[in-house]
């Protein structure tokens, strides 16, 4: 038997922040980055909430948010006691935010709404069930994936995301992909998860270099807003794989760009789990939707023509390859093969990969990168 539940509320297109204006008399607490809150887009926000209720903001989120980071804020929302609570940024912020929340109601804090409102196009984190925590120490990420994380409101407005600059927005837009393609062959895909997934593919291939290239396109970057919450909704419900488990230690290891280090592996998963009859066949059926090749092509020459689309996406985003985006670390890849090769193994989201990996499939796929 298979479930879907959708339980985030969702309002999306030009103006959405104005279901703000819903709110009166309320203490407010924001969790954001500490750019954001210094940011026009702070203002934007603060703007759309009327002004009897009380503001209050948590800004101390960085990049790949950590457990110290989150024990902060669930001290700070114990001190406040908000009513409502706005995780408001890219996905760090939103993932920070319900990791706050979800926590400080294990310990009997009540919060009448948690709402989500994306400022980047990627996580989807808006719309799921899941957040990713840091541990720097060990360089380790790990997801958590709860019913109970899932925002009540998401807000998705595209005018806070015309200012994302190129390189950003093509690193979150291939997260989106990422989220799409791994949804799409997951053991648990149904026709609902298919749909959204295959909608969100479709999108970041005609949008993506379109928003890349001209991000003040307001009707460009709603798409691929769109694109991230449908990419989100499908994942949360069916799962992701391999190229996330292993793009997660990648990105605690050397503190890579997570869309960036999903985007180096991605078509070198495809290869490797179109080994599996049933992935090669979902593949196929992609590619086909996204008229990358004939409708009559077979699965070998369907999944090609996708991994040439992909790989031509790519190019026009301008992404780097490893060696260029490590830089400087690029002499500890090696060394650091054998922790990532375990702690991938040992990730959640490696249970819903459409093929079975071992140790030695997971190094190789690490070694074929550089």
């Amino acid at each position: 038997m298979n479930t879907f539940s959708l339980q985030t509320r969702l309002y999306s297109g030009a103006g959405s922040l104005q279901v703000l204006a819903r709110f009166h008399k309320k203490h407010i607490w924001v969790v954001c980055d500490g750019f954001l809150a210094h940011s026009p887009l702070i203002d934007m926000l603060r703007e759309a909430i009327p002004q009897d209720n009380r503001i209050s903001v948590f800004s101390e989120i960085t990049p790949d948010p950590t457990i110290a980071t989150v024990v902060a804020g669930i001290a700070q929302m114990h001190a406040l006691k908000p009513q409502v609570v706005i995780g408001f940024g890219g996905g760090s912020a939103l993932d920070a935010a319900k990791a706050i929340v979800w926590f400080s109601k294990k310990s009997d804090i009540t919060l009448e709404t948690c709402i989500a409102i994306p400022t980047t196009s990627g996580t989807g984190s808006e719309v799921t069930s899941a957040c990713v925590i840091s541990d720097p120490e060990k360089g380790i990420k790990y997801p958590l994936f709860d019913n109970a994380m899932y925002p009540d409101i998401a807000i998705l407005d595209p005018a806070l995301v015309v200012s994302v600059p190129p390189a950003i927005t093509a690193n979150t837009g291939m997260d989106v992909l990422t989220h799409a393609l791994e949804a799409y062959v997951s053991p648990l895909a149904s026709d609902f998860t298919d749909a959204l997934a295959e909608k969100a593919a479709q999108l970041v291939f005609q949008y993506l270099p379109v928003a890349v290239r001209k991000g003040d396109c307001l009707a460009t970057r709603g798409k691929m807003h769109n694109a991230a919450t449908l990419a989100g909704m499908a994942f949360s419900q069916a799962g992701l794989g391999i190229n996330h488990a292993i793009a997660h230690q990648i990105g605690g290891q050397f503190h890579l760009p997570h869309g960036l280090a999903n985007a180096l592996l991605m078509t070198a998963v495809i290869r490797f789990n179109a080994a599996d009859a049933r992935a090669a066949k979902r593949y196929a059926r992609l590619a086909r939707a996204c008229h990358f090749c004939p409708p009559a092509a077979n699965e070998v020459v369907a999944v090609n023509a996708l991994i040439r689309q992909i790989e031509l996406l790519k190019q026009q985003c301008g992404l780097p390859g490893l060696a260029q985006a490590l830089n400087e670390a690029k002499p500890r890849w090696r060394e650091r093969i054998p922790s990532m090769v375990q702690a991938a193994l040992a990730d959640i989201t490696l249970k819903t990969n459409p093929r079975a990996a071992t140790a030695d499939d997971v190094r190789e796929l690490l070694e074929a990168l550089l």
